[in-house]
């Protein structure tokens, strides 16, 4: 029993772990998301420093998984959940790369002047942020219905995207000396988009943790 106790109370301190690599990566989204909007190199410039702070969080948390394992020798549901939350947080690792990209991409942007205001955007940010945290909340939770309500909500932002990228071509195609800054934009709305396809995985993990059953639970149309 103090065994099973012992495990209990590391793992939960490895779902805080992740909790807070999640918080950090959901930072990095917004940020990138109003260097974007504020033309603020510097802005940018930290969230790409500060993607080293999210890759190293997810080492420590690999090593505290691979410690456990180790020593714990866990069985069935407890082993699952360690082998879930090791890729759940690769998921989250690569949602940061994403918001570093976009970073990059006001760094090439430089002072340009906006193409357009900034509305769908920074709505596909709010909602990747959004469906991000509750999925972690599922995980702590052990919620399954909720982390398949998430993974429905994905077509909201593949809707937008839709919306972004459908407009955008056609700036360039009415002017073609807008073809650059609209490129970018774009690339910015796929980083996003494919942001929420990493949270669809993380919520399959959630389902998969809670029921032994691997699933794919949605495929996206992009």
């Amino acid at each position: 029993m103090e065994i099973r106790t012992a495990f209990h109370k590391r793992l939960r301190e490895i779902q805080n772990d992740v909790l807070t690599m999640g918080s950090m990566v959901e930072k990095a989204i917004s940020r990138s998301i109003e260097a974007l909007r504020e033309r603020d190199l510097n802005k940018a410039q930290s969230v790409i420093t500060d993607d080293q702070k999210i890759n190293k969080k997810r080492f420590t948390i690999e090593e505290k998984c691979v410690e456990l394992i180790a020593t714990q020798q866990p069985m069935a549901g407890d082993l699952r959940a360690i082998i879930c939350v090791l890729n759940i947080i690769t998921e989250i690792e690569r949602i940061g790369d994403h918001a570093e990209g976009i970073a990059k991409i006001v760094i090439m942007i430089g002072d340009e002047p906006p193409l357009k205001p900034l509305v769908d955007i920074p709505r596909m940010a709010e909602k990747v942020n959004d469906m991000l945290h509750r999925s972690l909340d599922a995980l702590i939770n052990r919620d399954k219905d909720t982390a398949k309500q998430i993974v429905t909500e994905d077509n909201e932002v593949d809707d937008l995207y839709d919306q972004v990228f459908r407009e955008l071509l056609t700036f360039m195609a009415e002017d073609p000396k807008t073809i650059t800054r609209a490129t970018r934009l774009i690339w910015v709305a796929h980083n996003l988009e494919r942001s929420a396809d990493r949270v669809t995985n993380i919520c399959e993990r959630v389902v998969y943790m809670v029921t032994g059953k691997m699933e794919e639970l949605e495929v996206s149309t992009y």
